[in-house]
């Protein structure tokens, strides 16, 4: 009588412990961070940790992808290094463990020559994740020293970043070190700038509807001078 091989078994969030420290850190950041006096700041980390408590309580199953470098993580090494000895230690430490498990990305259909080289992101939960939820999307942003992103915006998406290592600046509005975080409202056009010497390394938490996390239509601006000419 042939017997029925039986399923194998998922492996569930619990049983990858590094996976698991790197989204206690990521509720370290959102729990024990100050909102800087800001209430719709305060409002969003209270999201982002509850959902991400929910996500942790039901241990999910893991669902890995294929790791996938891009040109600009040769500069990770330097960014975990720096991380290690900032604010933020604590999730460099983490991301190190899992990195050669990470697969990076650029969220464009055609991405402009300018930035093949410069940037790629890395989804940790999310509808593309390797730790699934419809409702959060935590991931890292890498970008090379020298780095210009251009003008964009997410439709119907709130999105933070905290820096993990190197300094940013959004939009010429501020200069952003390892520790701090900085918070877009849906569909705010916001251009990035990075520093001459260092890499720098962003993590990210976006919130908004489960249809438009798992289609988050990420736009680049018009050009400059056509934005100008809108007055925007």
């Amino acid at each position: 009588m042939n017997q029925m091989s039986e399923p194998l078994e998922q492996t569930r969030l619990y049983d990858r412990p590094d996976w698991l420290y790197l989204l206690r850190e990521f509720d370290t950041l959102y729990r024990h961070g100050t909102a800087g006096g800001s209430r719709p700041i305060r409002a969003h980390r209270k999201r982002v940790r509850e959902a991400l408590s929910s996500i942790i309580y039901a241990n999910p199953a893991i669902t890995p992808r294929a790791p996938q470098p891009k040109p600009v993580t040769v500069h990770l090494g330097r960014a975990l290094d720096l991380g290690v000895r900032g604010a933020v230690q604590g999730m460099s430490q983490a991301l190190s463990r899992v990195a050669d498990q990470l697969t990076w990305e650029y969220g464009y259909e055609k991405v402009p020559k300018a930035l093949i080289k410069k940037y790629a992101y890395c989804e940790v939960v999310g509808p593309r994740g390797p730790v699934p939820s419809e409702k959060l999307v935590l991931g890292f942003v890498l970008f090379a020293p020298s780095t210009t992103y251009p003008q964009h915006s997410h439709r119907e998406i709130e999105e933070s970043y905290i820096s993990v290592a190197g300094a940013w600046s959004e939009n010429d509005a501020a200069v952003h070190a390892p520790g701090s975080l900085i918070l877009n409202r849906p569909g705010l056009e916001h251009r990035i700038t990075t520093g001459e010497l260092t890499p720098c390394l962003l993590a990210y938490a976006w919130t908004g509807s489960k249809e438009r996390l798992c289609e988050p239509e990420m736009k680049l601006s018009s050009p400059r001078r056509e934005r100008m000419e809108k007055g925007i």
